[in-house]
């Protein structure tokens, strides 16, 4: 489950198979995107700044789109919700499944859905709601949440997956056989597929221009969801509207490279609209739930840029800080960078309890580097621990940096400073006078200090450069 404690304070409690486990994962997730993308392109960085380019101007012009978008999906056949709150959008949902009588369904993975917590409030509800991708299915087993965007059970392995399917009694015997837990959830989930009324998933773009939706993913879940039912509903961050059709020509070549390492997903699906006169199967009925839930704060703010995000989960991967935490350490369901950005500005009423983890990070601009849409994380990260500083929200257990700012903007206190630097090497930290001190030398492994003579050689260099030559 999400950690409550501070980042740091939830990676030492880890287990050292539960943090080998999202490392080895996370790592590799890198190394295979890394490879594919340095293979098919000459220049990346080119791409990503046109996609970053194109997110830009769709959020600009955010308003329009959406108008378009929403006039596109009508003529399609589509019925169109707006909702300001992740409350508004969890009762616009209930409504319609109320409406079509629906108490059975099943739902693709969602991270707008995880957002609003979506499943227990239908459940509540009186609305059996099943998730269908396999991941996200053991998570609602467990009663867990996901730790990773892509992967949502990076931090379990296959025996976790066994015991489970053991407990629920979905499978009779132990098998942790990754074909046949595989087989085992299929059986499991082609029944419930034929006995639900309607099927919920998310999209990963959706195109003003046309209307369509598009979907990807590696299971063919949201395709065997969407079959046998009469009713489709799509919830949509207002975010995920890109201008034209053709865009998807960028952000499909960064999207699936940049999250698993493939070139494409095993199922690219582009939704049309409801079940047409001609064909014989899928949904009667598509509803799309455009939702904000704090998406129009965020695009007034300095942080906006967050907004592009594909949620492919690079970031992650390659951060070392969620490589030691894992993903339920950011007290959010968006871990790792995006979520140290996103969740302190999407659940703004929680920024006080939130704030901290800004800190979390160590701003080597790794995050930045494989974003694919380029999205400045580390400069975003400064911005909100700016907006804790302005607001005076302190972390937990941080050391404050005002001596700090008052030694480092006097040359007389630095200079003294620097001449006593060199002490640090003999003294024992366990006679350091004050205890938040020593609380941060037993976390840390300081190197030893070579510095204090700069100044005695540009002192020197400037008096050897004044000399004049002998005759």
């Amino acid at each position: 489950m999400i950690g409550k404690q501070l980042i740091d304070q939830f990676a030492r409690s880890l287990s050292d198979e539960r943090q080998h486990l999202v490392s080895a994962a996370a790592s590799a997730g890198t190394v295979k995107r890394e490879q594919v993308l340095h293979n098919d392109y000459q220049d990346l960085d080119a791409l990503r700044k046109l996609a970053a380019s194109i997110k830009d101007h769709t959020l600009h012009h955010l308003g329009d789109y959406l108008a378009q978008a929403e006039q596109a999906l009508v003529a399609r056949g589509a019925k169109v919700h707006f909702a300001v709150t992740g409350e508004d959008a969890c009762q616009t949902i209930l409504s319609i499944l109320q409406n079509h009588g629906v108490t059975r369904l099943t739902k693709s993975k969602s991270m707008a859905a995880e957002e609003i917590h979506l499943n227990p409030f239908l459940i509540q509800n009186g609305v059996e709601c099943l998730e269908s991708d396999l991941g996200e299915f053991i998570i609602q087993l467990d009663n867990d949440v996901p730790s990773h965007i892509v992967k949502p059970i990076i931090h379990k392995n296959r025996s976790d997956v066994a015991r489970t399917f053991q407990r629920e009694k979905i499978a009779e015997d132990f098998n942790d056989d990754p074909q046949t837990l595989t087989r085992r959830a299929r059986v499991f989930l082609r029944e419930k597929y034929m006995q639900s009324q309607a099927c919920i998933t998310g999209a990963n773009f959706v195109c003003a221009d046309s209307g369509r939706l598009l979907l990807v993913t590696n299971e063919g879940n949201s395709r065997f969801g969407m079959a046998p039912v009469p009713v489709h509903i799509a919830l949509v961050g207002i975010e995920k509207l890109i201008p034209r059709e053709k865009d998807l020509a960028v952000f499909l070549n960064l999207l699936a490279r940049s999250a698993t390492g493939q070139q494409l997903t095993v199922y690219t699906e582009f939704i049309n609209g409801p079940r047409a006169a001609h064909q014989t199967e899928g949904p009667e009925h598509l509803h799309v739930v455009f939702m904000d839930n704090g998406r129009s704060k965020i695009l007034a703010s300095n942080c906006r840029e967050i907004l592009r995000c594909l949620r492919c989960g690079a970031c992650q991967n390659v951060c070392p800080v969620y490589r030691q935490a894992s993903g339920h350490a950011y007290r959010s369901i968006y871990g790792g960078p995006i979520g140290a950005v996103l969740s302190p500005l999407l659940f703004s009423e929680r920024f006080p309890e939130l704030a901290d983890l800004a800190k979390a990070s160590t701003l080597c601009g790794a995050c930045n580097e494989v974003c694919p849409v380029d999205i400045p994380i580390p400069d975003l990260l400064l911005r909100l621990r700016d907006k804790a500083q302005r607001q005076r929200i302190h972390s937990p257990a941080a050391i404050p940096m005002a001596p700090f700012a008052a030694l480092a903007t006097s040359p007389v206190l630095w200079r003294g400073a620097m001449s006593l630097s060199k002490a640090m090497n003999h003294l024992p930290i366990q006679i350091t006078p004050l205890p938040p001190a020593r609380a941060w030398f037993d976390q840390r492994a300081l190197p030893a200090f070579h510095g204090g003579d700069f100044r005695k050689w540009m002192k020197a260099r400037l008096k050897n450069k004044n000399r004049k030559p002998e005759d």
